[in-house]
């Protein structure tokens, strides 16, 4: 195994625990009330499109996603990745309906470019770390 190599098992060992841990989250009541509250009025709605059921999605799905990160198949590895960069993708709108109503949301309110410019460097960290 090489340095490259390594750094890439360190780096998904430490993003699966990331997303293991904040899939986790969404099933903390306070926690997945935030979470659902973030959620655009014109996103959530009833059914499976209610915040509780959108959270739980997402939650479940940080954690398989994570999980995959660890797979020792690299097609399984790519698909977790591609999923997960998918997931960021999905819940932007919710971190920036956040981040215009920082008065509601407090610390989960990150500004925009922030966290835009953390979801592209997160995303790119997963495709390294899958492949």
């Amino acid at each position: 195994m090489d340095a490259f190599e390594v750094a890439q098992w360190v780096l998904r060992i430490v993003l699966a625990v990331v997303f293991v841990a904040m899939g986790a989250l969404h099933f903390v009541p306070k926690v997945a009330r935030g979470m659902g509250a973030m959620i655009p009025p014109g996103i959530k709605g009833t059914g499976i499109r209610s915040a509780r059921s959108l959270v739980i999605i997402s939650g479940v799905a940080e954690i398989l996603g994570g999980i995959g990160l660890l797979a020792p198949w690299m097609p399984v590895r790519f698909a977790a990745a591609i999923g997960l960069i998918a997931l960021l993708v999905a819940v932007f709108p919710a971190n920036a309906y956040a981040a215009r109503h920082p008065d509601r949301f407090g610390p989960m309110a990150v500004p925009l470019v922030p966290r835009a410019i953390g979801q592209v460097v997160l995303a790119a960290l997963v495709l390294v770390a899958a492949i």
